[in-house]
């Protein structure tokens, strides 16, 4: 089993917190949607402690930085109104930056909004791609020639770095990494879930199916198989052989579970990603079809009909969120 991601979320006098939390929630997500362990997340400062951080909240930090022990590093905002206020900013946190100019190059780095004033100040940047918030461009662009920066771009993911603009640039950092890690479809329920402010309508035959509500293990095991296996292929026994049971046992438990057969319950799952791409996308239900490795585009239809007693067109037209 792959080992986590090491992922140090860092804290400094003055920071703007909240994009952290809501990453290491967004990746805690991940997990359980992955069924096991992929993301790492912890709280650090250069030095353990009590910290100030923006608003008068501190907060008490237990982990000093060790580079030596992580894999990322995720660098939150400051509040700041103007350019001179930014080189404050890097001026107070010089001993911060040095650490992470020193620290290993396979260490990624990553940050958001103001934040990305202290990692172009470490030199972690230079000659890479980098966006920043809007209004800093100029007075970057002047204190740091070598970084290629292209502000009108709202995230730029290189593979040692990444950059955001914005107080929720934490965000594309974090579907970047799920989507690299997991699946789109996988980043497509987490963004359901907890991005959206109001989830898209879907048909009743697919209330309950994403991965992440599945109430046991096995379930969401036998869920993520079965959305990354193309339909043509699934079998109960090939599930059952990847899944380390015998097809028995597999058909037993999933049925005490759902009340419905194996072939059914991973039939709706597969049905299930049609109807998110019919939702979320402009893709043609031909090439859908084509994607979920359909035997062919008129048996995906024939199935989908009877599930829902809609045509893909007419879920598409129900129920699209654009």
């Amino acid at each position: 089993m792959a080992t986590p991601l090491r992922i140090a979320l860092l804290l400094f006098p003055h920071c703007m917190p909240a994009g952290l939390f809501a990453f290491a929630d967004l990746l805690n997500a991940a997990n359980r949607r992955a069924g096991k362990s992929l993301f790492d997340c912890r709280f650090v400062a250069l030095q353990a402690g009590p910290l100030e951080c923006a608003q008068g909240l501190t907060l008490d930090v237990t982990t000093a930085l060790e580079p030596r022990e992580l894999d990322a590093i995720l660098l939150p905002g400051f509040w700041a109104e103007s350019a001179q206020q930014v080189e404050a900013a890097i001026e107070a946190n010089a001993a911060l930056i040095a650490a992470l100019a020193k620290s290993p190059r396979r260490l990624q780095l990553w940050s958001y909004c103001a934040g990305v004033s202290l990692l172009a100040a470490s030199g972690r940047l230079h000659e890479q791609p980098a966006t920043i918030t809007w209004w800093l461009t100029e007075a970057m662009t002047q204190a740091y020639p070598q970084i290629r920066w292209q502000s009108e771009r709202s995230c730029v993911v290189n593979p040692g770095n990444a950059t955001a603009a914005g107080v929720n640039g934490y965000l594309p950092i974090a579907q970047a990494l799920i989507e690299q890690r997991l699946s789109p479809d996988a980043l497509n329920d987490l963004i359901k879930l907890m991005v959206l402010p109001r989830p898209a309508q879907s048909h009743r035959a697919f209330h309950a199916m994403s991965l992440i509500e599945q109430p046991s293990t096995l379930l969401r095991r036998l869920h993520a198989l079965v959305e990354r296996t193309p339909a043509e292929q699934i079998t109960t026994l090939r599930l059952a052989e990847q899944l380390g049971l015998s097809e028995r046992t597999l058909a037993r438990k999933v049925s005490r579970e759902t009340g419905v057969a194996v072939a059914a319950y991973a039939r709706c799952i597969k049905l299930n990603q049609v109807s998110e791409r019919l939702t979320l996308t402009s893709a043609s239900v031909s090439r859908i079809s084509q994607e979920l490795g359909f035997s062919s585009d008129s048996n995906m239809r024939r199935m989908f009909k009877e599930l829902t007693a809609l045509t893909p067109l007419e879920y598409r037209q129900r129920f699209a969120r654009y």
